[in-house]
């Protein structure tokens, strides 16, 4: 999804599908098809309790972990190639030169209330959902092109049909959007005589259990809000294994609450969770444990996907002085001699972690372009005499470079204190600004917090990250100038949903970047959107919207007592990732 930001995640495996009729996968796993006797119960972590159960209405990546679990999309993601598989749309024909998507959905499949998956629910959800501008997690930005609507329509019971302005490549791969059930939020939508803003107030945390329901492996059992969420196997769920065994295996899925991230490993160790996620600073501890006969298993992964963090400075500070140096690249240029990759890549991730890309990653080897000459090197000396050139040569007494108006130069630095990683970065960049004469004042608030933070212009510096998807048009909302979480540069973004972006006010290689990606949403060409986005990434580098800091790899742990579990290139959007774990 376009407005969710991913943080280090793993996924787990999730074969391919089937149709009404059991029949053997078609899709991949990297351990082989294994398969697995039912019942038992697998506990997760979650970093801080959901603010709502509707995916739609609030950006919460903790919900997104657990509606991984209760909805499905059109399509979904092959874990070896990821390439885009049928998932509740068993098959799909492009037409008109590209400008038309027509899916046939899967035939039997139910909701977990019992009641038929029809056209209805995809055309209901599409129309009073993901392109409501009022839906708070919807997409509507994603369905116009060059100012023209995307529309969707039903064909028949079975078909819906969407029709596009002019083709874009990357559409197909846009369709994870999670379905939901017209019957269910009917009361809540336009459709239904509501206001669009209504639609956000549906599902909240206090809701029924009974009135959640999806098409995914599993179906809401109980919320204790600070506590845990439970999930019970869906009886109505239409996958099924290699010898036609309907998934998932697992009778549960409960996921503890718990905030602290070391608090989360001792809770591992003492068998209370089953699988987490780790930092490069706990891996050599648990990898020890491991050879040492621990029952678990830790692995770990190049990542495709996977949130790297950056450091973004606000180009419209409300400190005029700190908006105008903030907008010189000359300055975030000199900073970025200051930041200590290697360090942070060595004592942050102890070494589990490599030099980022600029808005691709490394992994992505069909559209990365090696940029890693452009990240410069830590060199204090090289920082200092480039922000002596831009006239910031004169201190105070206490070593603090001076503004033209003879204030300090200091900022506040935004991170979240419950991350893993944040603090020690946080940290890092503020002993090394210092040792430049920037005062940096940190400013701790919890990782949920920090996209809202970025997008309400409230802030100086920040210490964020989003994930990378394999196809660069999946992050245009975030990287092309103006868009909607473009957010160190809120005034180029269209005055209301559907108005242009704020051209006028862009710098010239934010210009470029801009009709860069407009080029290449429209080229079919692969070789030509390739340069394009290689020309992006350059100006990435050389102009440095935000300033990439590292790229983590995945690293994860998982009990022994269970198998299937597979550990990809990092947390897919719209991807479940249980049904296939059993217990041994």
């Amino acid at each position: 999804m376009l407005k969710r930001t991913s943080v280090l995640l793993i996924g787990l495996a999730l074969l391919g599908g089937a149709s009404a009729a059991p029949k053997k996968f078609t899709g991949y796993s990297p351990l082989g098809v294994v398969d697995g006797k039912s019942g038992g119960t697998y506990t997760l972590p979650l970093g801080d309790s959901p603010q709502s159960l509707f995916y739609y209405g609030v950006i919460d990546n903790n919900l997104g972990l657990i509606s991984q679990q209760l909805f499905d999309g059109l399509v979904e993601f092959n874990l070896a190639t990821y390439k885009i598989e049928p998932a509740l749309a068993e098959s799909w024909v492009v037409g008109d030169g590209g400008k038309t998507y027509t899916f046939k959905l899967r035939q039997g499949v139910k909701w977990s209330d019992g009641q038929p998956l029809t056209a209805d629910d995809v055309v209901f959800t599409y129309k009073n959902i993901v392109m409501n501008p009022e839906a708070r997690a919807g997409d509507a930005g994603n369905f116009k092109l060059g100012g023209q609507d995307i529309t969707v329509s039903k064909v028949d019971q079975n078909t819906v049909r969407f029709t596009l302005p002019r083709p874009a490549p990357a559409f197909l791969l846009q369709q994870r959007y999670f379905i939901m059930p017209r019957h269910k939020l009917l009361k809540n939508s336009v459709e239904g005589g509501a206001k669009p803003g209504d639609i956000n107030s549906a599902w909240p945390t206090n809701v029924s259990p009974a009135e959640v329901v999806g098409t995914g492996p599993f179906r809401l059992g109980s919320y204790s809000t600070g506590q845990k969420v439970t999930l019970l196997k869906n009886p109505n769920y239409w996958k099924v294994d290699g010898k036609g065994q309907q998934l998932p295996y697992l009778d549960k899925l409960e996921f503890l609450i718990i905030r602290d991230p070391q608090a989360q490993v001792a809770q591992f160790l003492s068998g209370n969770l089953d699988q987490i996620n780790l930092t490069g600073a706990q891996f050599p501890d648990l990898k020890q444990k491991e050879v040492n006969g621990a029952p678990f298993k830790v692995m770990r992964s190049t990542a495709l996907f996977g949130s790297p963090p950056f450091l973004a400075y606000n180009f419209d500070a409300k400190d005029p002085a700190l908006a105008k140096l903030f907008s010189d690249v000359r300055f975030r240029r000199a900073m970025q001699s200051a930041v200590n990759r290697p360090r942070i890549i060595e004592t942050v991730f102890n070494t589990l972690a490599t030099l980022p890309g600029h808005g691709v990653a490394p992994a992505n080897k069909a559209f990365y372009a090696n940029t890693t000459r452009q990240l410069g090197t830590f060199d204090l000396a090289a920082a200092d005499k480039a922000l002596d050139a831009l006239g910031l040569s004169k201190k105070n007494p206490a070593g603090l470079r001076l503004l033209p108006s003879g204030k300090p130069l200091e900022f506040d630095m935004a991170y979240g204190t419950d991350s893993s990683v944040y603090p020690a970065i946080a940290t890092i960049l503020q002993s090394d600004f210092g040792k430049v004469g920037v005062k940096v004042n940190l400013k701790g608030l919890l990782s949920s917090k920090l996209l809202s933070t970025g997008m309400s212009g409230d802030w100086e510096t920040i210490v964020h990250a989003f994930g990378d998807q394999p196809d660069p048009e999946l992050r245009k909302p975030i990287w092309q100038p103006g868009g909607s979480l473009y957010y160190w540069h809120r005034s180029l973004q269209a005055a209301k949903d559907g108005d242009p972006a704020n051209v006028s006010k862009m710098a010239p290689w934010e210009k470029d970047i801009y009709t860069i990606f407009n080029q290449a949403a429209t080229t079919t060409d692969p070789a030509q959107r390739k340069a394009l986005y290689t020309r992006w990434q350059l100006l990435f580098a050389q102009n440095l919207p935000v300033t990439p800091i590292a790229k983590p790899d995945n690293i994860g742990a998982v009990s022994n007592k269970y198998g299937n579990y597979v550990y990809n290139l990092g947390v897919i959007p719209g991807y479940n990732p249980v049904p296939l774990i059993y217990q041994k």
